[in-house]
């Protein structure tokens, strides 16, 4: 069960009052290009946009500034908590576009073994459908600023994770972005840059 488009604003706020940042603004602009192309496609646009606007809603555990809460698990546990199981399920595969719990690069991914387990179990069990797929495409295409390019998204995240961006799978990682857009421009039947193109020639010229 997913929760309406209403249910899933008023969540999304609940957590910017828990914890107000910049990752308010980016599950906005994810659930956007979500929907727009989802609605090019022929996926439901509502589904889209929901999954886009929760996806990493476990971020309002992060309110005590110390970033060591993880978002990942955070959002599985608070979705599942509210019945929303395919949310929960979006909440973790949006940041394995491998399904492989070592390609996380980010410096919050739980150590506490049982969190770990529940991400590993989702990874393992999953079989990834197109919505799984089109969120993590969409948190690859969008800032807080709004839609940009994958090659934008990612040096935007190694200027902020300087310290660590890589390992061993980011090359694999970044290979499977750029095919997950390759994926939607064939399902599209449209590069889906052309859906934003003000937007993004806004970002690269201004």
């Amino acid at each position: 069960m997913n929760p309406s488009r209403g249910e899933a604003e008023a969540l999304l706020a609940w957590g910017g009052k828990q914890n107000p940042g910049p990752w308010l603004d980016h599950c906005k602009n994810a659930a956007r290009a979500a929907q727009a192309i989802a609605e090019q496609c022929g996926m439901d646009p509502e589904r889209a946009y929901v999954s886009g606007l929760l996806h990493d809603i476990g971020y309002y555990a992060n309110a005590d500034g110390t970033g060591k809460n993880c978002h990942v698990y955070n959002g599985y546990a608070l979705m599942m908590e509210k019945g929303c199981d395919a949310v929960a399920k979006i909440c973790i595969t949006h940041s394995f576009n491998i399904q492989d719990i070592r390609v996380y690069t980010g410096s919050n991914l739980t150590k506490d073994e049982n969190e770990l387990a529940v991400i590993r179990n989702c990874l393992i069990e999953t079989v990834y459908d197109d919505y799984d797929r089109l969120i993590q495409l969409c948190d690859a295409i969008c800032t807080a600023d709004g839609v940009c390019t994958v090659e934008r998204r990612l040096t935007e995240i190694i200027l902020r994770q300087s310290h660590r961006a890589f390992n061993e799978y980011t090359i694999e990682k970044w290979k499977a972005y750029f095919a997950l857009k390759g994926y939607f421009d064939e399902k599209c039947g449209m590069n889906i840059y052309n859906l934003f193109r003000e937007e993004i020639s806004k970002g690269i010229f201004n």
